[in-house]
C-alpha cells in the first residue's frame, strides 16, 4: 500500500492532481488507514500512470476517461480506442499546422522589420494590425 505522497512520487504527479483525479471520478476513492491516511494499491498505481501518460501525450481529461472505461472491460475490440487515439492525432496534426504557420509568420515579421526605431518597427506595426499577416491564426482553441 502507497501513501498519497508515496503514489504520487511513483507516478510523477503531484499530490493536489492526485486528490483533483479522485474528486473527478478518474481515481477511485483510495482505502483509508486507521488514522485516515489515503493508501492505495498497486492498481491505483497503474491506473495513476496510465492517466499520467495519456496527459503527456496530450490527451483531454474525457478522452482518458473513455480510454480508462474502456480499458476496464478489455476482452471488447479496441475500434473506440483507436477512434479516440484518431481524434487525438488529428488534434496534434493541426495544433501543428497552426504552430508551424505562426512560426513563418513570426519570421516574416522579423524580417521586415529594420531594426530601426520603433516608431518604424515593422513587428509592432503588424501586432497592431492583423490584416498584415499573411496566415488567419486568430481564431484559436489553444490560447494560452
Amino acid at each position: 500500500m502507497l501513501t498519497i505522497g508515496k503514489l504520487g512520487e511513483a507516478a510523477g504527479v503531484k499530490v493536489p492532481t492526485i486528490r483533483y483525479y479522485e474528486q473527478i471520478g478518474m481515481l477511485p476513492p483510495p482505502e483509508r488507514s486507521q488514522g485516515n491516511q489515503r493508501l492505495y494499491t498497486g492498481k491505483a498505481l497503474d491506473r495513476l500512470t496510465f492517466i499520467r501518460h495519456a496527459r503527456d501525450l496530450g490527451f483531454p481529461l474525457e478522452a482518458i476517461r473513455e480510454l480508462l472505461g474502456l480499458s476496464d472491460t478489455p476482452n471488447q475490440p479496441c475500434a473506440a480506442v483507436d477512434q479516440i487515439a484518431r481524434r487525438q492525432l488529428a488534434a496534434v496534426k493541426a495544433r501543428i499546422a497552426r504552430l508551424t504557420a505562426l512560426e513563418a509568420e513570426l519570421e516574416r515579421m522579423l524580417e521586415q522589420c529594420g531594426c530601426g526605431n520603433i516608431a518604424d518597427c515593422r513587428v509592432i506595426e503588424v501586432l497592431g494590425n492583423h490584416e498584415l499577416c499573411a496566415h488567419d491564426h486568430a481564431a484559436s482553441e489553444d490560447k494560452a
